[in-house]
């Protein structure tokens, strides 16, 4: 069994659980505007044209996007940063993409990581078959879970897909006692408005029974813009304004009667 993954990053987390090295897998089945990992939509190696500069000069190359490994190669990998993990209170998670697009491979890969010892996180759209969430659930010690927008209409438009799948899978996590990050994309135009904070507050209000253990507000920036052009897609955002620190201060205020610790990025 291999998976496909564009990337094996190891990150510090400086207000959060130590050093986590992150998987970043292939394959996502929603195709939001903002995306700021577009090369990991497909679920497919690609091929592309890298352009590197030195002065007045260009170097062209072709790279390959996504590489195959086995669960026991991906622990290969994570065993040589286990000391740092360890010492920082940290782990392993996996993104993308969408994980679940790969659930054998993500749910083999995760019990390998349990059974040496590593804190296992998966950051989901939560786009994906109850049942295949349920296979990772007893293998996954935390969620990262996005909540793109509660509207149905506004989520359609903006990431292609309808959010009553994702918003009943998240319902079925915290039912079933699993610990959860609840990560908000605050994106101008479409949910950096103070009215729709609100409204998100009693969203998740209804739903705070104690394992809900933070909100991350994930500020739309221009970092993936190199990206689109790198790959040939075309950027929907290339007119849309960062958010500032101001606003997210305000968003933090509205959401903070709910008693949960809320962050600016995550």
């Amino acid at each position: 069994m291999k998976g496909l993954i564009f990337s094996i990053k190891k990150y510090a987390i400086h207000d959060g659980p130590g050093i986590r090295v992150t998987v970043f897998m292939k394959g996502c089945p929603l195709d939001c505007w903002w995306c700021h990992n577009p090369e990991g939509k497909e679920l497919a190696v690609r091929m592309v044209e890298r352009i590197d500069r030195v002065g007045d000069k260009e170097f062209r190359s072709q790279e390959q996007v996504g590489h195959e490994y086995t669960p026991e190669e991906i622990l290969s990998k994570i065993e040589a940063d286990r000391v740092f993990m360890e010492h920082s209170g940290g782990g392993v998670t996996f993104s993308g993409g969408e994980p679940l697009m790969q659930p054998v491979f993500l749910r083999e890969t995760l019990a390998l990581l349990k059974d040496s010892g590593f804190h296992t996180t998966v950051d989901t759209s939560g786009y994906a078959r109850r049942e295949i969430l349920q296979s990772v659930m007893p293998v996954t010690d935390l969620f990262l879970y996005d909540i793109k927008h509660t509207d149905p209409e506004v989520h359609r438009k903006f990431t292609g897909v309808s959010n009553e799948l994702i918003i009943s899978n998240l319902d079925m996590l915290l039912s079933e006692g699993k610990d959860v990050m609840i990560r908000i994309p605050v994106i101008p135009g479409v949910s950096a408005d103070a009215v729709y904070m609100e409204q998100l507050r009693g969203f998740i209000e209804s739903r705070n029974n104690g394992h809900i253990k933070e909100i991350n507000l994930l500020p739309y920036h221009k970092t993936g813009s190199s990206k689109y052009r790198r790959f040939g897609l075309d950027d929907r955002m290339l007119s849309v304004s960062q958010v500032s620190n101001g606003h997210l201060d305000d968003y933090i205020e509205i959401l903070k009667p709910l008693g949960i610790h809320v962050k600016k990025g995550g």
